[in-house]
């Protein structure tokens, strides 16, 4: 990854939909008041002991007309986040600043729309097992839907991409559109990320063993697995004029890297997850000194938990507030990282530390400083981590203009 200063961009607007609350109020108030969206699964047939955060009434969400070959939940789950905090108004203004060609759009997912084709597939065709006629795979399962469902819904006219890179994806969206502005190919974009619940990653997941059969307790000393949750989360980013507000956020630092340890499990010293967070210092021109806040990936599993663990305090030792936001919201995979990434722009506007859910017991041999309680304290930068399968690592570093 290229290590050069870059001036840090500008996030005018964000918003982010998830078991916790539709836009930004609702959510602030749910990690304020430590009210979390885990709740026993009822999604569809499974028929799994286990939690999930499921955003209420995406089911009865109607898409327009001309939208309409594009409907399936994850486009569903989608629509309704970019309802919320005037997000599509804000995203307008800079269409019509800029052009609706200077605006990408760059979003993160794991699934897509799975969901539809799993419903296909209980109505095939019993003479021949073909998939029914309306199945538009284009429009729905496939993972590119999501953009061109975005693009066309917020009528741009720009590069669009979706990067599918497990629980990475909608952090490594920052560094792709950070990357577009550099070179001068747009002025703005729409980067973010949703993910939505279907059969194969909630069977997928307990087929790993990775399926905790009560809410998910990150660093707690009896952790046994994750929970998993949806969410739509979207930014805009633009570059930051000369004078801004002091309250304004500002990304000004993204790190990547790609360690492929294993398939499916992080490398057991958190080597990939270190050079993400370095690397992301080092864009930023920061010390580790300088983070106020760090949202862990903290997933709840025993071994992410201590890699990570073993990634931080070699960064940052044992002193820098952190915690991990899973235990409210879920896993939601493909959108964590955009999800989390909004949950550091409201740490920074609104001075709190979110406290870490559902853990009574922290692990003794994870040594953080892990905020068991939500904070009231000013947050001048706070950083992010994602961590996917196949060692995908994306570290982001927020921060307030003032």
């Amino acid at each position: 990854m290229d290590g050069h200063p870059l001036n840090p961009l500008w996030i005018p607007h964000f918003t982010a939909t998830s078991a916790i609350g539709r836009g930004l109020a609702q959510t602030l108030d749910a990690l304020r008041g430590r009210r979390g969206g885990l709740a026993p699964c009822t999604f569809d047939t499974v028929d799994l002991p286990t939690f999930v955060g499921e955003v209420p009434d995406v089911d009865s969400v109607r898409l327009p007309a001309q939208l309409a070959a594009f409907d399936c939940r994850n486009n569903r789950l989608a629509f309704l986040g970019l309802a919320q905090d005037g997000f599509t108004d804000a995203v307008d203004r800079a269409a019509r600043k800029y052009g609706r060609r200077r605006v990408g759009i760059f979003l993160g997912t794991s699934t897509s729309g799975i969901y539809q084709t799993e419903l296909a597939y209980r109505r095939r065709d019993a003479a021949d097992g073909s998939l029914p006629a309306d199945f538009a795979y284009a429009t729905t399962h496939n993972t590119f839907s999501l953009a061109d469902f975005v693009r066309q819904s917020l009528d741009l006219e720009g590069p669009a991409t979706v990067i599918s890179s497990a629980c990475s994806s909608s952090a490594k969206v920052f560094a792709s559109a950070r990357r577009m502005m550099a070179a001068g190919l747009i002025d703005a974009a729409v980067v973010g990320g949703v993910d939505s619940l279907c059969l194969t990653t909630l069977y997928g997941f307990n087929s790993l063993g990775l399926m905790s059969s009560q809410a998910c307790r990150p660093f707690d000393a009896a952790r046994d697995g994750i929970s998993i949750g949806e969410a739509a989360a979207f930014a805009l980013l633009e570059r930051a004029p000369a004078h801004l507000d002091a309250d304004a956020v500002l990304l000004l630092g993204v790190g990547e890297s790609s360690d492929a340890y294993h398939m499916s499990s992080p490398h057991q010293d958190g080597l990939g997850a270190r050079i993400a967070m370095e690397s992301a210092l080092a864009m930023a021109q920061l010390d580790a000194a300088d983070i106020d806040y760090i949202n862990l990936h903290g997933t709840a599993t025993p071994s992410n938990d201590v890699a990570e663990t073993k990634a931080v305090t070699a960064v940052f030792g044992t002193g820098t507030p952190c915690s991990s936001t899973k235990g409210a919201t879920g896993h939601t995979l493909g959108a964590a990282g955009g999800l989390e990434a909004v949950i550091c722009a409201l740490a920074l506007r609104h001075a709190v530390m979110p406290g870490g859910m559902n853990t009574s017991q922290l692990d003794p041999l994870l040594p953080l400083n892990y905020l068991l309680e939500s904070r009231e304290q000013p947050v001048r930068r706070a950083l992010s981590n994602s961590f996917g399968f196949g060692g995908t690592n994306c570290s982001l570093i927020f921060g307030r203009a003032g």
